[in-house]
């Protein structure tokens, strides 16, 4: 693993196993939290998932300086 674009690789690849667990194992949970944000504001929606994306950027910050 040398290069940056096979880091990339392999984490998106990570993601893809993550995900695919998470559905296969909690099914039913997964269907819920569905729902769940299908009622909830657009805003509401945005803020989290901007949230959550400048936690992974502060995770990666933070694993490359420490």
């Amino acid at each position: 693993m040398d290069s940056f674009t096979t880091y990339i690789l392999s984490a998106l690849a990570l993601v893809f196993v993550i995900e695919g667990l998470i559905y296969a194992l909690f099914t039913d949970a997964v269907k819920r939290m569905m729902a769940m944000a299908l009622s909830l504001p657009t805003e509401k929606l945005r803020q989290f998932g901007l949230m959550m994306a400048a936690l992974g950027l502060l995770s990666l910050w933070f694993i490359a300086k420490f």
